[in-house]
């Protein structure tokens, strides 16, 4: 004799109207969406979260993964504080802009964290690196926190560089790679600079490691 097992299902809006409390292991199903939840034998329907197809498609706060959230795509967000976190294929946004270094440019980490200006530079220039337009890197970064930017600056025939680096507006002097101050830079070729930025103190205070490398 075949025997045929069903699980509990009802449309999404019963079940959350319903609030039953399911047993431990009990699946209940939602008809009209698709999705699963697994009963605790303690926690109602409200409070358990969504498996479907085997994969987690929502967090409860206490089961085990905290500071996450599930986007309508079943992508879950890390919150900003996570330990032991393996990242692979990790890419970077480059903003990639054609025109030429002049006056004061504005290194906006909230858009991306490498900057290359494609045009041959006119000027020395004032980097200024802050978030964005709106919100301060000092607003962005807590004491203990770092980050790296990367200016890449093209240069024809005279060789410009960035002789005043600012964070927020305020100018900063950064401490150079070997110990020798860039008082230029490379003709005919790409500049690069990196700055790694750590936040030391509220007030804010900051260390500043730059470096340059050429490339042509």
């Amino acid at each position: 004799m075949t025997s045929r097992l069903q699980n509990r299902r009802d449309t999404a809006a019963n079940w959350t109207t319903n609030n039953p409390t399911l047993a431990a292991g009990e699946i209940g199903y939602e008809t009209d969406t698709g999705k699963l939840k697994i009963g605790t034998g303690s926690a109602n329907w409200t409070s358990l979260g969504y498996t479907q197809n085997g994969t987690v498609t929502s967090i409860v706060a206490g089961t085990g993964l905290t500071g996450g959230t599930i986007t309508s795509t079943g992508t879950v967000a890390i919150a900003s504080s996570q330990s032991d976190l393996v990242i692979k294929g990790f890419e970077e946004d480059v903003n990639v802009v054609a025109a030429a270094a002049t006056g004061t440019i504005n290194l906006e980490v909230g858009t991306a964290s490498v900057w290359y200006y494609t045009t041959n530079a006119t000027a020395n220039h004032t980097l200024n690196i802050r978030y964005s337009s709106s919100v301060s890197l000092n607003t962005a970064l807590a004491v203990g926190d770092a980050i790296t930017v990367v200016w890449m600056n093209t240069n024809g025939a005279t060789a410009y560089y960035p002789n005043v680096i600012q964070i927020d507006g305020t100018t900063v002097t950064p401490k150079i790679q070997g110990g020798t101050a860039i008082a230029a830079g490379n003709a005919s070729s790409i500049d690069v600079y990196v700055f790694t930025i750590v936040k030391t103190a509220a007030t804010p205070t900051y260390v500043v490691l730059e470096s340059q490398t050429k490339f042509a």
